[in-house]
This record gives structure tokens, C-alpha cells and sequence, in this order.
């Protein structure tokens, strides 16, 4: 049974590890993060099986994590260094020259953790995939998870790999949908509507499964749920409902810090709304 207030009290200060890191660099990506914090925190925390402290490319015997939403990059880094990936020190160095953590994740300077290079929206299915499919050939018995924007759906690579992993039966993936309804210039169904997105994976020959992503106990269920549905000849997919800038009031019910970073002012009013729970770095 998972410590549900252990993980919502990790998703703060992973919270608070981005609004810090995103102002310090005064660059990045906000908004998405913080709609993203609950579902890496069950993620490494609790649903995926990995040993940070034996960090390999290959990654044989244990869970794979692709991001393909690579400009959700600092939350991805808090949850790295937060579960033993790296020293949290090093969050300080968040979009700095010459940094290990790029504003967009790559494993060129050896960042335990990163596995591929991602920024170029659309291409993590792809790569989740081929990432899958070597488990299987290998009679690997681990799984493979991803992570996609709502606005990355309108790429069509990502529906190449979807009728892709259908076809050929990769039914040892699960990707999840960041379902936050905005992107970069205003809310989704504004700049391209998805339609029915439930409908339209089931067409392509997945397993749906649907939760909000922001209500820890049932984000770590389903995905645990999701964990007991492959090997079944489908892929499955979980359509997250989530609130871009979730926890922080003045960056909810907008697009508008998809990509803006917070003031020092904006940043002490964010701070004082999430509770330090591990320690700032």
C-alpha cells in the first residue's frame, strides 16, 4: 500500500524545486511542471522499478522512463535527484552554461537518469517503442513508461508509433497523457482540438485508462492498475487530467506560464503557498 501523504509531501517540495530552479535561471517551463509534479513523484517513488544508484543506459532488468515533453525538464530533474539520481546540490545549476541539467534533457554530459534526448516534440513514443521491444526480445520482463504533452498529439510521429506499438503488439508500454488542455499559444482546442482522444487510442488499439493526475492516491492506483494490464497484447495509455500550474494559484487556469519564468516577487508568493516538506536544496 502506498504512503499517500509520504508521496504528496515529496510533490511539494518537488513543487518548490522547480519554481526555484525555473526563477533562478529566469528560463524554463513552469507550468507543465507543476501539473507534472504528482505524477513523477508516484512514478519513482513508488509505481516504477528502477535503483538509482545503479544508474545504466541499457537499463536491463528494470523499468524504463522516456519524457518526450522534454521542456518539462525541471521536474523531471527534482524527482531524479530527490529519489538518489544525483546530489540535489546540483539542481542550483538548472539551464546554466555547461550544466549537466540542459533546459531540455540529454544524456551527452552523463546525467544518471537520461537516457535519450528529448525537446523535438512528438518523438518519445517512437523511442519508448524501440525501447520496448528490445525488453521483450531480450526476455525482459521490465516495463517501459513515457510521458506526452496534449498539445504533442498534433505531431503526427506520435501516431506512427501508436498504430505502431498496436500493430506489433507492444503490450509491455505504458504511455501517459499529460491532459492538461493548454499549450504554448492558448488552450488546445483553440489551436488544434484533439476530439475525442479516449476514442480515437482505442481506434489505434490501446488500452485507455483515464485518472486525474493531481489526486495522488488515485494517480498511483491506476498506474499500479496499469502495471497489472500489459502482457495482454495491447498497449496501454493513460489519459491524465491535470492542471497546468497546479499548486500555485496566480499560474492555474492559464497557458500563459507554459513558459515564463516567475519574478522574485511572483516566486515568494508561489513559495509561500507550498510547504518545505524535505528540505530546499
Amino acid at each position: 500500500m502506498a504512503d499517500i501523504e509520504r508521496l504528496e509531501s515529496i510533490a511539494a517540495q518537488v513543487r518548490r524545486d522547480v519554481l526555484r530552479m525555473v526563477n533562478r535561471a529566469a528560463s524554463g517551463h513552469p507550468g507543465g511542471a507543476l501539473g507534472c509534479a504528482d505524477f513523477f513523484t508516484a512514478l519513482y517513488f513508488d509505481v516504477m522499478r528502477h535503483n538509482p544508484q545503479r544508474f545504466s543506459i541499457d537499463g536491463q532488468g528494470e523499468d524504463l522512463f522516456f519524457l518526450s515533453s522534454g521542456h518539462l525538464s525541471a521536474v523531471w530533474y527534482s524527482v531524479l535527484a530527490r529519489c538518489g539520481y544525483f546530489d540535489t546540490a546540483e539542481l542550483a545549476t538548472f539551464r546554466a552554461m555547461g550544466t549537466r541539467l540542459q533546459g531540455h534533457p540529454t544524456p551527452a554530459e552523463g546525467l544518471p537518469g537520461i537516457r535519450i534526448a528529448s525537446g523535438s516534440l512528438g518523438q518519445g513514443l517512437s523511442v519508448a517503442c524501440g525501447a520496448a521491444m528490445a525488453k521483450r526480445l531480450n526476455g525482459d520482463a521490465a516495463l517501459v513508461f513515457s510521458l506526452h504533452g496534449d498539445g504533442e498529439l498534433q505531431e503526427g510521429q506520435i501516431w506512427e508509433a501508436a498504430m505502431f506499438a498496436a500493430a506489433k503488439g507492444v503490450d509491455n508500454i505504458v504511455a501517459t497523457v499529460d491532459y492538461n488542455g493548454k499549450q504554448i499559444d492558448g488552450p488546445v482546442g483553440d489551436v488544434l482540438s484533439l476530439g475525442d482522444l479516449r476514442a480515437k487510442w482505442e481506434a489505434f488499439g490501446w488500452l485507455v485508462l483515464e485518472a486525474n493526475g493531481n489526486r495522488m492516491a488515485e494517480l498511483v492506483q491506476v498506474l499500479h492498475d496499469a502495471r497489472g494490464h500489459v502482457g495482454h497484447g495491447k498497449p496501454v495509455v493513460l489519459l491524465m487530467r491535470t492542471e497546468m500550474g497546479q499548486g500555485v494559484d496566480f499560474m492555474m487556469g492559464t497557458h500563459k506560464w507554459h513558459g515564463k519564468a516567475p519574478s522574485d516577487e511572483e516566486l515568494e508568493r508561489a513559495l509561500a503557498q507550498i510547504p518545505v516538506t524535505l528540505g530546499d536544496y
